[in-house]
Order: structure tokens, then sequence, then C-alpha cells
């Protein structure tokens, strides 16, 4: 591919070329759960420059295009494998830090809820988002990747049925947590924390800030290849 165009949708281009990631973050351009539609409805939507847009995002990609990097085609890694990947590397993570980056938002919350009232709203979206996660992640472990890993030795219509009905409470499910990390990021001005903040004020929002990033990309995966692999 030697350029994007207006007809190519978010999770495409994040497939080609997964740091436009921090592009359309930046942007807050969905690339995720609403990644699926062409840049040019999402600019028009948003009012947005699309001559500008694509021009940043094309000089990066043929910065980046120059470099050593290893892309792995997730559209022909086996489903297993896929699966295994999202559950040891996303929910992994997940997993051990929804916990311990919860207590460093209690605790501004508690230190400096009273001068900066945005911290009472941010830790309520947290504990809504750690809490949906894990129930999430439990679903997804228990019931559906297990369909996905059977489907693959045993195809059959009946078992793909099974699965995108699943999958659909799946993906809204995407879209409420996504929703959630969306406001995080708009009522902490872009996880940027406030003139001299302390360290717990910064270690939170830059964890926050990576809890967005990996979450976004697990999605991505599971909304846009692993679910849609499923004919």
């Amino acid at each position: 591919m030697n350029s994007f165009t207006v007809e190519h949708t978010p999770a495409e281009i994040v497939k080609v070329f997964p740091k436009a990631s921090d592009l359309f973050k930046k942007r807050r351009i969905d690339f995720c759960c609403g990644g699926d539609r062409p840049l040019g409805t999402v600019f028009t939507e948003k009012d947005m420059d699309e001559v500008a847009i694509l021009s940043e995002l094309n000089t990066a990609y043929e910065s980046w295009s120059k470099e050593d990097h290893e892309v792995i085609d997730w559209d022909r890694v086996p489903l297993s494998e896929l699966v295994d990947h999202i559950v040891h590397k996303h929910h992994a993570y997940l997993n051990e830090e929804l916990s311990p980056l919860g207590q460093f938002v209690t605790k501004i919350f508690r230190v400096h809820g009273a001068a900066h009232p945005h911290l009472q709203e941010l830790h309520k979206l947290y504990n809504d988002f750690k809490v949906d996660m894990e129930t999430h992640m439990v679903k997804e472990e228990n019931e559906v990747f297990p369909m996905i890993k059977e489907y693959e030795r045993n195809p059959s219509q009946d078992l793909a049925a099974r699965i995108h009905a699943a999958n659909g409470g799946l993906e809204d499910e995407h879209e409420s947590q996504g929703n959630i990390l969306k406001r995080m990021r708009e009522i902490t001005n872009d996880f940027i924390p406030p003139a001299g903040a302390c360290n717990s004020y910064q270690i939170t929002y830059a964890r926050l800030a990576e809890l967005e990033s990996d979450t976004f990309q697990h999605v991505h995966l599971e909304n846009n290849v692993l679910f849609k692999r499923i004919k």
C-alpha cells in the first residue's frame, strides 16, 4: 500500500500501519469499536480537515515504511493462536493492571478531589470500567473463545451462528467500554496532569493512557480481526 485515502477505514489502516493508532487517538478517531467506517465519513461527521490529517497520516506512514518493522498479519494467523495472543497479552495485562491502577485512581481522588472535582467522575468511570472488563474477560475465556477454537477444529454453520450471536453482545460491551475510555480521556485533558501535579497524579494519568492504548488494540483485534473471521 502506497498511501491511504478517505476510502480506507481506520481498522484497515491500523492493520497495515499499527502506529496509526497513535494519530487516531490524538484526533479521537475510533479505530476499534467503530473502526469499520471510511475515513471520509468520519471526517465529515467530525468536521475535520481531511487534507491535513491524510497528509500527516501518509507522511508518518512513509517514514515508518522505510524502517525495519515486523507487522503480524493477524488475518492469516490461526484462530487459536490469535485467541491465545489476546488472552496471554491483553487479558493478562488487564488482570495485572486493573486493581493496582484502581488504587492510584482512588488515591488521587481522595487527596486531590476537593480541588479537582473531575476526579470524582474519573473514580466512578474507572471502577465501572474495571468491573465491566473483568466480567467481560471471564465471558470470553469461559464461553466464546472455546467455541472459536472448536470452530477452527470443526467448522459448522450452527457453531458459527452461535459464535456470531455471542459476539454481538461482546461488541456492544466493547462499545460501552470504549465510551468510558473516551470519557476518561476527555475529562483528564488527554491524560495530561495539571501543572504542579504530584508523582502519584502523574503516574496515574500515564498508566491510564497506557490502559487506553492496550485496550483499544485489544478490542481492535477482536472486533476487526477475530470476530470477522468467523464465516
